[in-house]
């Protein structure tokens, strides 16, 4: 079993600039959401953000992790969304 922290603290590790929302909404601790904003994804294809995202989770999607809905967005369209 995973947690919203361990999934959190992996992608802050390699996107050290993110804003990361990771959630449990089953709370059943395999199926997990995460919204990632970073100034990385700018200018980049989504599959490109993804994979800056996933690289950090293969061991944890391995072993533990069953299933991962990914949004990744910019800074800029996080404040776009907050409005």
């Amino acid at each position: 079993m995973v947690t919203t922290t361990e999934i959190h603290d992996l992608i802050a590790a390699a996107l050290p600039d993110a804003q990361i929302e990771v959630l449990d909404p089953m709370q059943d601790g395999a199926h997990f959401q995460a919204l990632v904003a970073s100034q990385k994804f700018v200018g980049l294809p989504l599959v490109k953000q993804h994979k800056l995202v996933m690289e950090p989770l293969k061991p944890v999607l391995k072993e533990r992790l069953h299933a991962l809905q990914l949004k990744t967005i910019t800074p800029a369209d996080l404040n776009d969304k907050r409005r």
